[in-house]
Parts: structure tokens; sequence; C-alpha cells
């Protein structure tokens, strides 16, 4: 598996997880603007896998419950981030 590939798998579970939960599945619907029935639909789209992480990335709390439930490293989901397209490093000046 290469790194876009093992990017897009990890956010694949980042969907699972972010579903798992009605308040979680609540806000990453209105904020992608995605319906339940978009998913399936978007799930092999590496672009909209991205926005997924872009989202997850957005609060430490996400991502280190994901973390902690999917047993991975807390740099995992933005290192997964920048194999996809459209990932910019931010800068913070």
């Amino acid at each position: 598996m290469n790194g876009q590939e093992s990017a897009e798998t990890l956010a694949l579970r980042a969907i699972g997880w972010l579903l798992a939960e009605q308040d979680r599945a609540a806000a990453f619907l209105a904020a992608t603007g995605a319906s339940p029935g978009d998913l399936a639909a978007s799930a092999g789209d590496p672009g909209f896998l991205g926005a997924v992480l872009d989202f997850l990335l957005t609060e430490d709390a996400l991502v280190m419950g994901f973390c902690d439930a999917e047993n991975l490293p807390y740099t995992a989901p933005l290192q997964a981030r920048a194999a996809l397209p459209g990932f910019s490093q931010m800068h913070w000046t």
C-alpha cells in the first residue's frame, strides 16, 4: 500500500469513527455539507477524504479521541492528510 492508499484507509476509518456517535456525526455532516447518502458515493474521492481529515484536525479532542480509539499516534491524521490532494501546510506567523 502506498502513502496515498494508507491515508485514504485512515480517512475511511475516521469516517466510521465520526459517524459512530450522534453528536460527532451531526457536526461532521453539517461541516461538510454531506448527507448520509452522499458518504458512500464520496468515500472513494481522495479530495473528500482529505476534507474528512481536515474536519478531524479542527479540534485536538477529535484527533485524540480518534487516535485513542484506533490505537494510532496523535500525528497519524496530519501525516495522512499530507498524503492526500489539497493539503497545504499551516503557517502560524
